[in-house]
């Protein structure tokens, strides 16, 4: 063979194995990494689990609570004191600041005198011990050794004397501006709004001992206490007003906040508030609000609640059947549709109807074309039907909650059945939502573990091997 026709063939070679190789590069990215278009597998979730048609929404903006006593106040008077007149009675109403009792001022004035008399008995006591040392001193001067000795005795006798009495005087001195700022104030004061209880005469309190003459209770015959931590308090301030919730029903109340402790409460076994932990860096500070709703109707003194902040949301929407946060909703022309699992396993274009929208919230109802039982895929440019559809994230080859907003619609972001387009970003401000059923069933401990894992206070149990908790644990903890 000549050198001309070994360099033809050697270049024909190099062409068919370079189509070859373009080729199949072509076929490998249409198909996905050499694989058919089934074998692509794509994350779906149960329409149940997604559905937002619930009474609750457990958020960072939700807080729990529990009514209780208004809050009662003792009232005490000085036991050293004489009680001339009691100004209230039992029922009574009383503003901050209002006269509840009198002390006996003429007491008081006698006391003041005796003390005053005492001061200036000790004063002369001390000059006349002056006079004696005075004397004294000269007397030792002329005297004997012998005499000397007792003469200085008589002085160092007299000097003590005198350092006693300059220490009573000091003490009745205080006592005195103590019962001179009494003939001023010569009552008991109300320490805040109320009704006041339990009063006792005069001869009462002397049978039974004690200061406690009488309670002052706020008015209204309950209140609701709720609980927060460092991490939402942000949310938590004097006159905010809240949306107080059962978690019976789908009852609701209108309060505001009227106090706020910011003195960290403590946690026992008894508390609700507690989560049995004694690792005091591994939790967050717990602090207590009070919260005062519109009405007491249907409420029950020790009933769970839970508290939301009230930001004006739409409760006029009764949300039933399902509703979808709209970045589940593709568009079709003028035709919506979810990535939904069909009967084998497949993505498949699924066109649903619209209903109502919230556009508080961001979801709208889906009248047709889901049941609660379905599966549906989080829209992806990337998804096409015939793909295969799996519940396990870590099998997936389309990359979850990857949405671009600009691949599923038209150009119009308008979804068909509404009034309005429902603009979201893909986050979910509110948390996840829980179906009024599991949420009835759920027991107080249950309620407490949940919000404990809501407001981070187990982060460092899970980081505990360094790495933050993947989509999939989270969706663990919150089934646990």
């Amino acid at each position: 063979m000549t050198t001309k026709k070994r360099i033809c063939t050697v270049i024909i070679v190099l062409v068919i194995v370079c189509t070859v190789c373009v080729g199949g590069f072509f076929i490998w990215k249409k198909t996905g990494k050499g694989g058919s278009k089934s074998s692509q597998k794509v994350y779906v979730q149960k329409v149940s689990s997604l559905n937002t048609a619930s009474d609750f929404k457990l958020s960072n903006r939700s807080f729990l609570g529990v009514v209780e006593a208004q809050e009662s106040v003792d009232v005490k008077y000085d036991s050293s004191k004489t009680v001339a007149e009691i100004l209230v009675k039992n029922g009574d109403s009383v503003k901050k600041g209002d006269k509840l009792l009198t002390y006996d001022v003429e007491a008081i004035n006698l006391q003041l005198e005796q003390a005053k008399l005492e001061v200036e008995r000790l004063q002369n006591e001390i000059a006349s011990n002056k006079s004696q040392i005075a004397e004294l001193e000269k007397e030792k001067k002329n005297a004997d050794q012998d005499a000397a000795v007792s003469y200085t005795t008589q002085i160092l006798s007299l000097q003590s004397d005198n350092a006693k009495n300059e220490y009573d005087i000091k003490a009745k001195n205080v006592e005195i501006k103590k019962l001179e700022a009494s003939t001023k104030n010569a009552y008991v004061t109300a320490s805040i709004d109320g009704t006041v209880k339990n009063v006792k005469t005069v001869d009462k309190l002397q049978q039974d001992g004690g200061d406690v003459i009488m309670q002052i209770t706020e008015e209204g015959d309950y209140r609701i206490k709720g609980r927060f931590n460092e991490q939402n308090s942000k949310d938590i301030m004097q006159g905010a007003s809240v949306i107080v919730k059962s978690r019976l029903d789908d009852s609701t109340w209108k309060g505001e906040i009227t106090s706020v402790d910011t003195s960290p409460q403590k946690n026992s076994g008894d508390d609700i508030y507690s989560f049995g932990s004694s690792d005091e860096m591994s939790q967050s500070s717990n602090y207590a609000f009070y919260v005062k709703p519109e009405s007491f109707d249907g409420l029950m003194l020790g009933q769970h609640v839970l508290i939301e902040i009230d930001n004006g949301q739409d409760t006029s929407i009764n949300k039933t059947g399902i509703w979808l946060y709209s970045d589940f909703i593709c568009k079709d022309g003028k035709k919506n549709y979810v990535w939904a699992k069909d009967k084998d396993g497949k993505i498949e274009k699924r066109y649903v109807e619209i209903g109502q929208k919230d556009e508080e919230n961001g979801d709208c109802e889906i009248k047709s074309g889901l049941e609660k039982g379905d599966y549906i895929a989080y829209p992806d440019k990337s998804i096409e039907e015939g793909m295969t559809a799996t519940t396990n994230e870590a099998d997936v080859s389309v990359p979850p909650n990857d949405l671009d907003p600009n691949d599923n619609t038209d150009g119009d972001a308008d979804i068909e059945g509404g009034d309005e387009d429902i603009a979201f970003d893909g986050s979910d401000e509110d948390g996840m939502a829980i179906d009024e059923d599991m949420l009835a069933s759920m027991t107080d401990e249950e309620i407490e573990e949940y919000f404990n894992k809501l407001y981070g206070e187990e982060e460092n149990a899970e980081n505990a091997d360094g790495e933050n908790a993947d989509a999939a644990d989270a969706d663990a903890a919150f089934a646990e």
